[in-house]
Order: structure tokens, then sequence, then C-alpha cells
């Protein structure tokens, strides 16, 4: 997040329209702020790619409130303040026997920023990270603090967790955790588009986190497999059964085991900071809709940095894209020619409407909201919940009117 004469996003191409900007460090002081205000938003680091953070009046960041409170080794869980991020956490969790159980691509993002965005890593297995929680406290429109926990409030938590910001203010969070444990990461190049199609399953089952990468510039191959795995004596890969022959393999980090917090996530270069656009689609499609785009690649070469191709197991809240389905996650980083990007990203979401593709709630989205709207079951039950915990709307903004309540435009990017 960047502060000049306009606040913008961590990548440059969303310019925020607040007129203050707060930054608490006390759960009163926020409550103090949420009851002063008319309109109010929070943002974390500023990772999102569109409106979703935006608010024409005030902005609240919890970049203060960033503290480890207490570690349960009874219940295996970890309690923090919302504006820590996962690489702070992280190195703090490893160096007490601890870990999580995934990490986003990047890990200077906040914990409540992904939480309430959904934002996942990779992995058959692996929900997104709110999966994690089991207790949060929010901050309501009226300025009440309400604490939710999953085994007493599952109703509620189930609606709250994936909230897009609309609750209020969540000011603390608890993580399950896990014991700490090592990854070791392999990389293949230049892989077989036809192999790669054939072999999908095998692929993203042969590790504990997988990472396709298509530049789609490439005619019939894929340009990296990155595989993630767990150093443990029963971890076992099926990989051998998969006729790579037409890849070169090069051990990314030298074959060596790091622990989770530094494998996880990518680690690409910060200054490489690029618009972001993924579809969220159900796992049986993801053959079908490598296919699909691929017929896009010469539209897609010039607007497309990489595309990363990854897998998320379902979860249970109801605004989340995996809400009871396995997905298969298919993203794009964007250079920044919005004029181009608004030309090629429809052409996108129209080659996989299909095929049930949803688009991340934090990145940028060009696919009607009328279509978004339509694939989230439980959004009437998500509007109750909304209007319940802020009946003033107070944190209602354009993006909430727009893929929630289905009001008015929304801004999307200004690539």
């Amino acid at each position: 997040m960047t502060e000049g004469r306009r606040l913008t996003n961590w990548a440059g191409n969303y310019h925020f329209s607040a007129k203050r900007f707060h930054r608490p460090r006390t759960v009163e002081e926020v409550q103090q702020i949420v009851m002063k205000c008319r309109k109010l938003r929070v943002l974390g680091v500023g990772h999102s790619f569109n409106g979703i953070g935006d608010c024409d009046e005030d902005l609240i960041s919890l970049e203060r409130m960033n503290r480890v409170l207490s570690i349960d080794h009874v219940r295996s869980t970890v309690t923090v303040e919302a504006g820590i991020k996962y690489s702070e956490l992280g190195a703090y969790l490893h160096s007490r026997g601890y870990g999580l159980h995934n990490l986003a691509a990047l890990g200077n993002v906040t914990v409540a920023g992904a939480v309430v965005t959904a934002t996942h890593g990779s992995g058959d297995r692996n929900g997104n990270l709110a999966t994690a929680v089991s207790r949060m406290q929010i901050v309501n429109g009226r300025g009440e603090v309400i604490d939710l926990e999953r085994d007493k409030n599952s109703y509620e938590f189930d609606g709250a967790v994936v909230s897009l910001g609309g609750l209020g203010v969540v000011t603390k969070l608890t993580l399950d955790v896990v014991p700490t444990y090592d990854i070791r990461q392999d990389v293949y190049q230049k892989l077989s588009f036809t192999a790669v199609q054939e072999n999908l399953e095998k692929i993203f089952s042969s590790a504990y986190s997988v990472s396709l990468f298509i530049d789609w510039k490439s005619s019939d191959t894929i340009s990296h497999l990155w595989l993630k795995s767990k150093v443990e004596p029963e971890a076992k890969s099926n990989l051998r059964e998969i006729d790579l022959s037409s890849a070169l393999n090069c051990t990314s980090h030298r074959g060596i085991p790091r622990p989770w917090h530094e494998r996880l996530p990518h680690n690409f270069n910060s200054e490489q900071r690029r618009g972001a656009a993924e579809y969220l689609l159900p796992r049986r499609n993801g053959v079908a809709a490598l296919q699909r785009i691929e017929a896009l690649k010469e539209h897609l070469a010039p607007v497309v940095w990489m595309c990363e191709v990854r897998t998320i197991a379902a979860d249970k809240f109801w605004m989340s894209p995996f809400y009871k389905q396995d997905c298969i996650a298919i993203h794009f980083s964007l250079f920044p020619d919005w004029p181009l990007v608004s030309k090629v990203l429809p052409m996108v979401d129209q080659t996989l409407k299909s095929l049930e593709a949803r688009p991340h709630w934090g990145k940028v989205i060009t696919m009607p909201p009328d279509r978004v709207r339509s694939m989230y079951c439980e959004l009437p039950k998500f509007r109750l919940l909304l209007q319940s915990f802020d009946p003033e709307g107070k944190f209602r903004n354009r993006f909430l009117n727009t893929y929630i309540f289905g009001l008015g435009p929304v801004a999307t990017s200004n690539l």
C-alpha cells in the first residue's frame, strides 16, 4: 500500500478515494472510530486489485494492531490481532514449534484481509486460509464487540468468516495450528501441455502444494511445475507414474528443505507488482477450462505475464468460492495495460461461463455482477447477516452494493 497524493493498493493499479485514514492501536479506538464515522472500510496491506476495500469517506488500517496475543497448547490454536501479517506470524509460530496448514503465494498479507476474502494457497487437501479460523472478534456497525466461535455460533460463524469486510472491523482471530514442518520444493520445466491435461489429477495429488505456471506464449508446453512436498517419512509421490520425459527437471533452492513459512509462499520479487485476475472453478472442470483458455492464448499473451494453476479443498463458508466444492484456481498476473486487459478478460469470462467459473473477490473482476451473485446460493442469508451486524450500512461500499445487493456500478481497476 502506497501513500502519496492519493492512496494506492499494493500493485498500484487501484487508487482509493477515502478522505480520512485511521490507524487505531486498540479495540476501544476501533469502536470510537466506528461510532463517529458514517461510512468506512478496513484495509490490510492493500493487496486487493479492485474496490472491495475502498470507501469515499474513511479507511481504517490495523497495521498497529499486529501482536500475537496467546498460544493455547491444549487446543493447538494461536490468537492474534487482525493486522498481523502471515510473514510475521509464520516466523513466530515456527520458533515455538508450530505451523499453519497453508499460506498464500505472498506472505506479506494480513491475516484478517486474507480470511475475509477467502484467500488461498494450493493443495488437494488444503482449504483456503479462512478454514484455520476457530474464533473471531468483530466490531460491528454499532460499535459493539461481537465474539463468534466455530463450535458455538456455527450458523453465524459460517456466514461471518468470509465476510468481504461487510460485517464490521475484524479485530482478533484464533487460528488452528499444527506441529511445524519442513517443505522441499522441486521444479519441472517445459512440460507437455497434453501430458499435463491427461494427468492433471495425478499431478495435483503428487505433493502437499502444487502450482502450474503457464505464460501462454509457447504453443504446446507448460512453463513450470512446482512441487512443494512435506518432508516426512510417510510422504510418497505418484509423479513417477506420469510420463514427464519431455520435461526438464531443476531442483529449486538446491533441494534443501526449509520451514513451511519460507517455502510455501513463492517470494516473487516485490517489485513485480501487477494487476491480477483469478477464476475459481469446480475441480471436475479443470481440464476443460485449460483447453478453452489455451484457445485464447493469442489474446492472452500480450496481457498476461504469467498464469498460475492451483487446487483448493472445499469449505463451508457461505461467500467462499470454495463453498461445498473442491476447486481449481486459474490466476492471471496482468501487465498494466487496462484498455487491453478490459477487452481480453471478458473473453475469458465468456469462455468459462458454462464451466461455473467464479472470480476471486479481491482481484480484477469483469464478470457481470448478476452472474456473480447467481453463483452463491447462500447470498440471501448473507444479506440478512450483513444487515444484522451493520443495520445502517456503514461498511457497505460500491463493491458490496454491486456484487452483493445488486445496486449500482462498481470501480474495478485503473490498470
